[in-house]
Order: C-alpha cells, then sequence, then structure tokens
C-alpha cells in the first residue's frame, strides 16, 4: 500500500527537520525519511560535538598563553571527561528530534530510502509517494581510494573515541584535518597533519593561513606539506603511511580529505534526478531536474559554503515557495570559520580582489598587540578588510584569532545591510571589548 503526503522529506537532518516543520504549520502532510541519526551531522557527528570537544583546546591554550602573566600551573584535557560531556548532549539527540517530529504530525521512517522506477520512494516496506519531495541527505567523509584505506577513521570515529591515542595522523588539511589536529593536540596526543600540496585551507587567505601553520608548527604539531599518501599497512599495533620518499607510522589515522554527498544509493537515476561530484544539481529555486523533486544543505551541487545555516536558510526559503512563494533564493553573505587556536573567520569578497580590482582597498591590521589580545597574552591576531572604495563599505574580511568567531559575525551583519564605514563609527559599543575594536579595523 502506498501512503500519501504533500511533501517527503528525505533525510533527518537540520534542513529537512525545518522544513518538515514549516510545512506542518501549513497544514501540509509531511513525511522525514532518516537512514542514520536523526538530527543529522551538526548536532551527532559535526559542528557541535566537536565544539564542545574543542573547549579543552580553548581551555588549555588559555592557561598556557597565560603562563607568568597571573596564571601559574598547568591544566590538562581529561579525554573521557570530555567525552562523557560530549556525548550528555549527543546522545539524547536523536530520539529526541524523531519524538519533536512524531509530536507534530510529521511521520517519520527510520530507513535506507531510495526511488524505484515507479517514481516512488521506497522506505523499508514502506512505499511513499509525494506531491513534492525534497533531497536533503547531506554528506559523509570521504575515503581515499588507496591500499590499507580499510584502516582509515573519520571524523565521526574522533568525535567519539573513548581514548586518546599516543600519536594520530590527521590525512588531508581542510577545516577538519585542522580543528581535529588542535583538539587531539590539545589532548596530549602528537599529532600529525599531511596535506596533499602547499595550500591547505585553501578557501583562506594565503598569507594569514600559513601564519596559522606557523603558529601549530610552534605548538608542536608536525606538519607534511607536499606529500601524498599512497598505501597504509598495519604494523603490529601501529600503522605506517607511506608515499614517495615518505614514511610515517602512527597509532590511528582519519582521513579528514573532505566529504562526498550522499547521492549513489538513493536512485536519482529512476527521476531523472542529475549530481555531478559535489552534489544534486539544482536552479534558483532548489529544483531540480525532476520539477517535482528540489534538493537543500549539503547535498546541492554549490560553491557556496556547504554549512548548517545555509542549509536551515534554504529550509526556510522552500517553507516559503511551497505555499505560494515565487522568489527565487537569494543568498546574503556566508561566514566561514575553521574553529582553533587561533580560529580563522572569513565572510565576503576575499582579500586578493584589492590587489586586481582599484574599486576596493585591502585595510591589514596586526592586532596581537591591542589591548583584547595583550590582556589574554594571544600570541597572534590578524585581520585584513577589504573596503569599497565608493561606497565606503566593508565587503570582504579575514580575521585570525582565538576570538575570529566574534568578529566575523559582525563583519557579516555590515556587509548584509550595506552599513557605511561612517554609520558603524556612530554606534556606541560597550568597551573594552572586542566588538568595540572593529572601529580601529576599519
Amino acid at each position: 500500500m502506498t501512503k500519501q503526503y504533500d511533501v517527503v522529506i528525505l533525510g533527518g537532518g537540520v534542513a529537512g527537520v525545518s522544513l518538515a516543520h514549516s510545512l506542518r504549520r501549513q497544514r501540509k502532510t509531511v513525511a522525514v525519511v532518516e537512514n542514520n541519526l536523526y538530527g543529522g551531522t551538526c548536532p551527532n557527528r559535526g559542528c557541535d560535538p566537536k565544539k564542545i570537544l574543542l573547549s579543552g583546546l580553548e581551555v588549555t591554550q588559555l592557561v598556557d598563553d597565560m603562563q607568568g602573566n597571573g596564571i601559574s600551573g598547568k591544566v590538562k584535557v581529561n579525554w573521557s571527561d570530555l567525552m562523557r560531556h560530549k556525548r550528555q548532549y549527543t546522545n539524547p539527540i536523536s530520539n529526541a528530534t524523531q519524538n519533536g517530529l512524531a509530536s507534530d504530525g510529521i511521520d517519520t521512517y527510520h530507513e535506507n530510502a531510495h526511488f524505484n522506477k515507479d517514481g516512488l520512494l521506497e522506505a523499508g516496506d514502506d512505499l511513499l509517494s509525494g506531491d513534492k519531495y525534497v533531497i536533503a541527505t547531506g554528506q559523509r567523509p570521504s575515503i581515499l581510494d588507496i591500499p590499507g584505506k580499510q584502516f582509515f577513521k573519520t571524523s565521526t570515529d574522533f568525535l567519539n573515541l573513548d581514548e586518546m591515542p599516543e600519536d594520530v595522523t590527521f590525512v588531508g588539511g581542510g577545516y577538519i584535518g585542522f580543528e581535529l589536529a588542535g583538539i587531539a593536540h590539545a589532548a596530549g596526543a602528537t599529532v600529525h597533519l599531511i596535506h596533499h600540496n602547499d595550500r591547505p585551507l585553501k578557501q583562506f587567505d594565503q598569507q594569514l593561513v600559513n601564519q596559522a601553520v606557523d603558529h601549530l608548527t610552534q605548538l608542536g604539531i608536525d606538519f607534511h606539506m607536499n606529500t601524498d599518501v599512497k598505501a597504509i599497512t598495519q604494523v603490529g599495533d601501529q600503522f605506517v603511511l607511506s608515499g614517495d620518499d615518505f614514511r610515517l607510522p602512527t597509532d590511528m589515522v582519519f582521513c579528514t580529505a573532505g566529504r562526498v554527498p550522499n547521492v549513489d544509493t538513493i536512485g536519482l537515476e529512476n527521476v531523472g534526478v542529475k549530481a555531478d561530484r559535489h552534489g544534486v544539481l539544482v536552479n534558483e529555486y532548489l529544483q531540480t531536474t525532476n520539477p517535482n523533486i528540489f534538493a537543500m544543505g549539503d547535498v546541492v551541487s554549490t560553491k557556496r559554503p556547504k554549512l548548517t545555516p545555509v542549509a536551515g536558510y534554504e529550509a526556510g526559503y522552500l517553507a516559503k515557495y511551497f505555499n505560494g512563494s515565487t522568489e527565487k533564493i537569494q543568498f546574503k553573505a556566508i561566514p566561514t570559520i575553521v574553529f582553533g587556536q587561533p580560529s580563522l573567520g572569513q565572510v565576503g569578497l576575499p582579500s586578493s580582489i584589492a590587489t586586481d580590482d582599484s574599486r576596493y582597498m585591502l585595510i591589514t591590521n596586526d592586532m596581537t598587540s591591542w589591548y583584547s589580545y595583550h590582556r589574554l597574552n594571544e600570541p597572534l591576531a590578524k585581520a585584513k578588510v577589504v573596503i569599497n572604495r565608493d561606497s565606503e563599505t566593508v565587503v570582504g574580511a579575514t580575521v585570525l584569532s582565538n576570538h575570529a568567531d566574534y568578529l566575523i559575525n559582525i563583519f557579516t551583519m555590515m556587509i548584509d545591510q550595506q552599513m557605511k564605514i561612517s554609520d558603524f563609527n556612530k554606534e556606541i559599543l560597550a568597551y573594552p571589548t572586542f566588538a568595540s575594536d572593529v572601529q580601529y579595523l576599519i
């Protein structure tokens, strides 16, 4: 028997859950199908648990920075206690999310699902038919296809480690590699990070990335740039990574070489939905090549950062579109950040544009000696701000510091509101704070 709905959502992550609740407020019948943890990557095995574990890094680094400046005595991460703290948050999420959907009158299915040749969604033994379908299946960690790839662990494994190994290696120098490397180092492990070229965190300002790498090297993280891992072998209790003129034994190795969209098992070929290696192809209405099927979140093929707030924004857009709106989706400035000590945040136009286009001016500041950073003895604080000369507005910013998240959100709002610098400088902000420093950065 086929069950009929107004909208069937494939994926119970942040985007899918948010859209489902919004559609119920429109009195639509909705089903959500999830084959793993309800709530999706971010709260279960992504940004939220990662940020909890980052607390260990933030606290230990602050104490280290303040040694001899009013603070004496070291602290260390108790990994088992920190992991317990993390699990107290993550363990209830999936059931609570699914129960919340059910209490709102949304049918939930905890099954692997795929579109069949009749255009219906098969979820276990159930057949689901929707006037519209939404694909929100997200991404999963990519695994390098090399001999010994079965020995790779993923970010999901790291965020649920019962014990931190003495020696760990991360293969891939993107967001995930840098963030997990910082956490592991704070937890007392010897840490190696391997990247296939000399340009890790390629989305960010190269100069600031290099300064971050130099700082992390001084702290003790072992970087191997321009290194291709070609095989992994097990030798006793360790794993040996090897390549051309390269050999590294380690206790545990994590593949942090990006993520791939979950599109290969859901039967897109049966319903005429096209996808590439970056995800499902959509138009300006988040509509796929099948007019009754839409896609949102990390599974979409896009050059925009694939982040939780973006997925939530797209869910909000589809809720309005399904309720009669005819507007195309329009994105505001999207801030991205690599969390660590220091953190690296970026929003808007890259700093390099000021070199290529005379309409823009680049302001570069070394904030390390400024009061806000001096009081915490923060060792590295830099910022680059791109200004539109004609409109006298901020159009881009990159910040490297332990508190980059505060500043990058302020710059994001300035960009979105097209706020003139002169107008911002009229604001009276609490002092001394990181926000009150912004006037000196622009």
